[in-house]
């Protein structure tokens, strides 16, 4: 018996160990319910909106007409220029420390050129899934997101056209790579997109309806067949930060919703609290013309617009803790910083962050520089390859991710700004002082026993946690691949900081929510005549569907009021309770590529 058991040990310990130590935990699929819908992207004007829909929903893409031949001009002045004998940056050139190395001369499709470039892309792409680490990356929108913005952005990288279209057939045919989340230095996510690279020619594992499989087995069940790389194909797919902007771009959407609710739950809680709402009116927001502080004000009191709060009653104090009365100043910063994100993640899915770039139709008239010496180096004149067209190559440092970089701390250091406005609101509902009567002035005992918990120890905990995700990652200048690569943004850091910290706000959220509808039940109760408002009642009601008021004790769900009410913001739009409203500041137009 004790032979057999060590036995049994032993080949579930040699199981294990074949395991891999990084396989994924608990992969969140998508929700494939808009696969009857196409997005045609054009490399210049895809919308957040959209990359949600398709990472997040199985909306299908195409390339526009327009986008096709852009990359086919760009992929053909690439050929045409290794046959003008251009050096082209990692392509009949070396990349990184091999810049300089010779990788081939003359017409790349020769047949002696052609067969070396085949198997050196065939084995680059293959080798693509050996760069990322552990742990994997465990949500499929996030990978959907890189494919569906890396489509969108190759449209202006020499990609060859085959390229182009397995890219397109695994976001349409739902074939998501298993990728790793390590690996990258926020300077071009190189390894993780090798991980892509990997499944297009059929190495590697992925997610395929559900089920997890060898890449090559997917691509044979969705009827798709292996890429067959060639060109400069490993640098167009790798040699970009999409990660880092797929993760930035779902943030922007989850970091919306999350100051939508965070202002339905400052109209909330002014009416639970039984606020003056002065700090809010025009003559005071006017001597302080901030005009996203000024919005968010404007917004939060058209919230409440018809309550009880524009009653006269002598009870209501003449200010509130300083938690409601600069809420709007808090909340609207973080919209402001939000913005200016925004405005940044949509020139990054709508541009080129490529090395080298690749500019076909350029001619040295075009700009001062193009005519000098050392310019006119790296110009191609146009040939058969390249249907005649000339243009540009130049190498370049595109791939550095700033103001991104930047924008993501300032965005989670704002966030965290009005996370301790939220902490303090939920401690000011304890204290009669500002409430002016107690919970058990209107309530018995077993009421109080029977309303959703808020405070005590949760709130602080996530406070806290919310705190250690504002230290800004330090800059780094590690002088690596022979001290060519000499600086690291690691914007891998700060975009999971900033998720995190939108993450845990919303949990925080949860409690605010819990504490200020419970005082608006509370105020209900004290005087059935009193109106909420229209948005703030409309989202009360909603609320009190999955979390009712009073619950007994055989009602009580087994999950935690505050997990219920988080999932509750994340699963609904605050915008289905409340629109209109005072007209958003206007945002600058994102500039289309090659303007100048």
């Amino acid at each position: 018996m004790l032979k057999k058991a060590f036995v049994a040990l032993l080949v579930a310990a040699a199981a294990a160990f074949q395991t891999p130590a990084w396989a994924a935990s608990a992969y969140v699929p998508i929700r494939y319910d808009a696969t009857g819908e196409t997005i045609t992207l054009t490399g210049h004007d895809l919308t957040i909106d959209q990359v949600v829909r398709i990472a997040r929903h199985g909306a299908k893409v195409a390339l526009s007409p327009e986008a096709r031949q852009r990359s086919a001009d760009a992929y053909g002045l690439l050929l045409e220029a290794a046959a003008e004998g251009v050096s082209v940056y990692w392509f009949n050139r070396g990349a990184g420390d091999q810049r300089e190395t010779v990788i081939f001369s003359g017409d790349p499709t020769s047949p002696e050129n052609s067969a070396k470039l085949k198997a050196i892309q065939r084995a680059r792409f293959g080798r693509g899934g050996l760069g990322s680490y552990a742990p994997e990356v465990d949500h499929e929108d996030v990978v959907r997101a890189m494919m569906a913005i890396r489509v969108n952005t190759m449209s202006y990288e020499a990609a060859s056209p085959g390229l182009t279209q397995a890219l397109i057939d695994l976001l349409n045919a739902g074939i998501t790579p298993v990728m790793g989340s390590r690996g990258t230095l926020g300077e071009g996510d190189l390894a993780l997109m090798g991980d892509i690279g990997a499944a297009m020619v059929g190495e590697g594992e992925v997610y395929y309806k559900g089920t997890r499989m060898a890449a090559a087995d997917a691509l044979r069940q969705a009827g798709l067949k292996p890429l067959e790389p060639f060109g400069a194909d490993d640098s167009a797919l790798i040699s970009t930060n999409a990660y880092a902007v797929a993760n930035s771009a779902l943030l922007v959407a989850d970091a919306g919703n999350l100051l939508d609710w965070t202002d339905m739950a400052t109209a909330m809680a002014l009416l639970g609290m039984n606020s003056s709402l002065t700090p809010l009116s025009m003559p005071v927001q006017s001597n302080r013309p901030y005009p996203w502080l000024n919005w968010d004000a404007a917004r939060v009191l058209d919230m409440v617009r018809g309550s009880y709060l524009f009653d006269a009653d002598p009870k209501r104090i003449i200010q509130d803790p300083e938690s409601l009365r600069a809420s709007t100043q808090r909340t609207g910063s973080v919209w402001q910083a939000l913005a200016d994100l925004r405005q940044t993640v949509l020139i990054s899915i709508n541009s080129s962050d490529h090395n080298p770039a690749v500019r076909p139709g350029l001619k040295p008239s075009d700009s001062w520089e193009l005519a000098t010496p050392q310019m006119m180096k790296f110009y191609v004149k146009g040939g058969p390859l390249s249907k005649g067209k000339s243009g540009y190559i130049f190498s370049n440092a595109n791939w550095d991710p700033y103001p991104l970089a930047n924008q993501l701390e300032y965005f989670t250091i704002a966030l965290a700004n009005m996370g301790v406005v939220l902490t303090q609101r939920v401690d000011r509902f304890t204290n009669p002082f500002f409430t002016a009567i107690k919970a058990s002035d209107v309530l018995s005992p077993d009421q109080i026993r029977a309303m959703p918990a808020a405070g005590g120890y949760l709130h602080s905990d996530l406070w806290i946690e919310l705190t250690g995700l504002i230290n800004p990652v330090t800059p780094q200048g590690q002088a690596i691949v022979a001290t060519v690569e000499d600086l690291q943004a690691e914007t891998r850091l700060k975009v999971k900081r900033a998720r995190d910290a939108v993450d845990v706000t919303r949990h925080l959220l949860a409690q605010d929510v819990i504490m200020s509808s419970n005082w608006m039940d509370i105020r209900k109760l004290q005087d059935p005549q009193r109106s909420l408002g229209t948005a703030p009642a409309a989202a009360l009601s909603a609320l009190r569907k999955v979390l009712p008021f009073q619950s007994t004790a055989a009602a009580v769900s087994r999950e935690p009021a505050g997990q219920i009410v988080a999932d509750f913001l994340a699963a609904t739009s605050a915008r289905s309770f409340y629109t209109g409203g005072p007209t958003m500041p206007p945002a600058s137009p994102v500039p289309v590529v090659g303007q100048r």
